[in-house]
């Protein structure tokens, strides 16, 4: 064996540009029963260090997109590129190699091998991708399982231990190669609350050691302990902005919003254009600040501006109705501003059912 054979590959790409990038992700499953389109020209950037969550209802296609980042499954179009690689150009035995690795994978059902202790489960990548010395690894997998709770139960066999303990031997298999990524599909769902609660504090302790993370949950709860939530109803991801703005309304809402909306970009100081009653009087911005002003001043300084950041919204019509007074906006600060913009008439309806959980419209 080479001399360098068990040294650390290492994981590169250009840092001017996202860790994960997947571009028109389409994934159509075929049967006898016809064809079912699961992803609809799916597009995610994720960033080095983030911890991103996915969530979605059952059959929304959440677990099918993380499948594309573990390479278990391929797209039908598009293309996912992690680091620098283009992950579903390499070959079946190349991918198995580059995914033991690069990535830690963490499963609902802990996928252990019930025939070995827990610490061969947890030196199994390592003898497998080859990355560390043999004299080493053994050390290696007693500090992770250390890391995680188990140093009592090293040598028993995962149907000796408990569901709790199972998952923290695979949280610490999946560290086993110090992986860049690591991605948990549901990897608390068969967890107590406390076991859970441990696991989401050695997620926040990874990110914070730079560590990128893509989790899979049903659990809006745990997905607030995210940096980030992508919501995917019906194989399309909604609107960031959207979910940040309504947290509480329902995904298929949500993403009528995104087929709704507009989204303009306006530059520093720029006037929006927008219309008074119910025509382009809903905004949200998505990135950068939406100024309003009343609209006799709206190029002077004489009133302060009210500020409506990212995630945040603006009904105008109401603020209209409430200050007695028409408004004008305008792009504020020192960046471009980004702004989903809605014909109010149109919107309305589809929230009406839930205004009483949206604070500041109903």
């Amino acid at each position: 064996m080479p001399k360098n054979a068990y040294q650390l590959p290492e994981f590169r790409w250009e840092n001017d540009r996202p860790l994960i990038e997947m571009c028109a992700i389409t994934k159509v499953f075929k049967s006898a029963a016809g064809e079912a389109v699961v992803l609809k020209g799916v597009d995610v950037e994720i960033d080095q260090g983030e911890f991103v969550s996915v969530v979605g209802r059952s059959g929304s296609g959440k677990s099918t997109l993380v499948n594309m980042l573990t390479g278990i499954d391929h797209p039908s179009n598009g293309t996912v590129r992690i680091g620098d690689t283009y992950i579903h150009k390499l070959s079946e035995s190349d991918m198995s190699v580059w995914r033991g690795r690069h990535l830690g994978i963490v499963f609902q059902f802990f996928q252990l091998l019930p025939m070995l202790t827990l610490l061969e489960n947890v030196m199994l990548p390592m003898d497998f991708g080859e990355m560390y010395p043999p004299a080493e690894r053994e050390g290696r997998a007693l500090r992770l399982l250390e890391r995680v709770g188990l140093a009592n139960f090293t040598h028993q066999l995962p149907g000796a231990v408990s569901g709790g303990q199972q998952q923290s031997a695979a949280l610490a298999r999946a560290l086993a190669n110090d992986p860049p990524l690591i991605l948990a599909d549901e990897p608390t769902g068969n967890l107590d609350s406390r076991t859970a609660e441990q696991v989401m504090q050695l997620f926040a302790e990874l990110v914070n050691q730079g560590k990128t993370i893509v989790m899979v949950t049903h659990d809006r709860d745990l997905a607030k302990r995210s940096a980030r939530t992508l919501v995917i109803a019906d194989g399309e991801i909604v609107h960031a902005a959207l979910v940040t703005a309504f947290p509480d309304l329902p995904h298929n809402r949500l993403l009528e919003l995104t087929h709704l909306a507009q989204l303009e970009t306006y530059t520093p100081g720029e006037v929006v254009a927008v219309a008074s009653r119910n025509g382009r009087s809903f905004l949200i911005p998505s990135k950068g600040t939406l100024e309003l002003f009343p609209k006799e001043s709206s190029h002077g300084t004489s009133h302060a501006p009210q500020s409506i950041s990212s995630g945040e919204f603006a009904d105008l019509y109401r603020l209209e109705q409430e200050r007695g007074e028409p408004l004008a906006v305008r792009a504020g600060g020192g960046e471009p501003l980004e702004v989903l913009v809605y014909d109010r008439a149109k919107i309305i309806p589809i929230m009406q059912p839930y205004l009483n959980i949206i604070e500041g419209l109903g």
